[in-house]
């Protein structure tokens, strides 16, 4: 897909993978959208970068209806939805809070389904659209103290699964990317402590260049999936 003048929407794009997509897609020339909860980051994003910024929550379902009809109104289509917006929660099974696992379960997995579901409406509508899941290796394999995120993040692999049986006989394709650590506040907003920037690991930029890499293949192919290692990371 050649990325000119195409309509696309990331969500959780004010900060972190989200913005730096955003900026690469802008970039390949792309009519970039943007949504997120944090108006001061949604308003700096849009003036340095030249985006279009939504506040939304996408765990909201009627926030998300009313921004995809926004969208429709003011665009009158949708190319590609990068669903991007999600955080992390961490805890030993002995220690799960129920309300803050309900809370990441709302934002990476629901959320993730109602934009796939408004988009899904415009992509059948067309007979063309593109979906990008931002998962992670975590949706390969758990470990100790992620039940919570990890349990989004296989839910996230499923649905694409299943996106992909529905929407494939109308030319949409459902990409799910896997990052595997990558340096964003990610760690901070999900409790834990800051770390010293490491060369060696993955930053946002090189999870943007394989989403972008990913659309831009021809439509008459598409990747189902994509993991991205750093090559030899040092602690």
């Amino acid at each position: 897909m050649n990325l000119e003048n195409k309509i696309v929407l990331v969500t959780g794009g004010s900060s972190g993978i989200g913005l730096a997509i955003a900026v690469k897609a802008k970039e390949r020339g792309a009519e970039v959208l943007i949504c997120g909860r944090n108006t001061e980051r949604l308003n700096t994003a849009s003036s340095k970068y030249n985006v279009k910024a939504y506040k939304c929550d996408v765990s909201d379902e009627s926030q998300v209806v009313n921004m995809f009809e926004a969208i429709k109104n003011e665009f009158g289509k949708l190319d590609v939805l990068i669903n991007n917006a999600g955080y992390g929660y961490f805890a030993m099974l002995d220690d799960i809070d129920a309300e803050k696992f309900t809370e990441v379960y709302k934002t990476n997995v629901l959320g993730a389904a109602l934009c796939g579901r408004e988009a899904a409406k415009i992509f059948k509508k067309q007979n063309y659209g593109n979906i990008v899941n931002i998962a992670s290796t975590a949706a390969l394999k758990g470990f100790a103290a992620g039940s919570p995120y990890v349990a989004t993040k296989f839910a996230l692999r499923g649905m694409s699964e299943c996106w992909r049986a529905e929407l494939r006989k109308f030319n949409v394709r459902v990409i799910l990317i896997n990052p595997s650590e990558v340096q964003t506040d990610f760690k901070i907003n999900s409790g834990r402590a800051e770390a010293q920037f490491n060369p060696t690991k993955l930053i946002a930029g090189d999870i943007a260049h394989a989403v972008i890499s990913a659309l831009e293949m021809d439509d008459r192919g598409f990747i189902p999936e994509l993991t991205v290692f750093a090559t030899n990371p040092v602690d």
